[in-house]
């Protein structure tokens, strides 16, 4: 028999921290689209959600909005991703004002890359989704800070007052 895995601490830094961001293309609103290469040279949020107007990622999406001054006074640029199409994307912002980038990953392979496509399980029904995650990506393109299993409240406000600190 196998020896058992060691269980990773629930503190254990994530494995992507200090790795080089996996490249990435994808069709966006406001610019078009968004890429790695296109952001190199400056810092950026990539947010990973579930799915546009819902209770949860309406929150959060609102919450980016609201602190998005303090995210570019940084030089921080602020970007949503889930699996919906361009045009539920462009309905949402609109609904909501979102004056930041929400990018359209409809078949998953960036949120594969990302680690943020995952089982999940609701009411004994196991199904694969988006884990609400969060990542700091530094002016190199390296993975500086990540939160999963993201709790929408206090969690725009946790990342705000962290950003100075990781990227000094």
């Amino acid at each position: 028999m196998p020896p058992a895995k060691k269980p990773k601490p629930a503190d254990a830094p994530d494995p992507m921290i200090g790795k080089a961001v996996p490249s990435f293309t994808m069709p966006a609103t406001l610019v078009g689209e968004v890429s790695s290469a296109g952001l190199k040279g400056k810092p950026y949020i990539l947010y990973f959600y579930p799915k546009d107007d819902t209770s949860g990622c309406t929150a959060e999406a609102c919450g980016f909005r609201d602190n998005l001054p303090a995210f570019k006074k940084l030089g921080i640029t602020v970007i949503g991703v889930s699996k919906d199409n361009m045009k539920r994307h462009e309905k949402f912002a609109a609904k909501y004002h979102l004056t930041f980038p929400l990018a359209s990953d409809e078949e998953t392979g960036v949120c594969e890359k990302f680690k943020t496509y995952v089982e999940k399980s609701m009411y004994g029904r196991k199904y694969m989704g988006i884990e609400r995650s969060t990542f700091l990506i530094d002016p190199q393109g390296i993975i500086r800070a990540v939160w999963r299993k993201v709790s929408v409240t206090g969690h725009v406000e946790d990342v705000a007052s962290k950003i100075a600190l990781l990227l000094a």
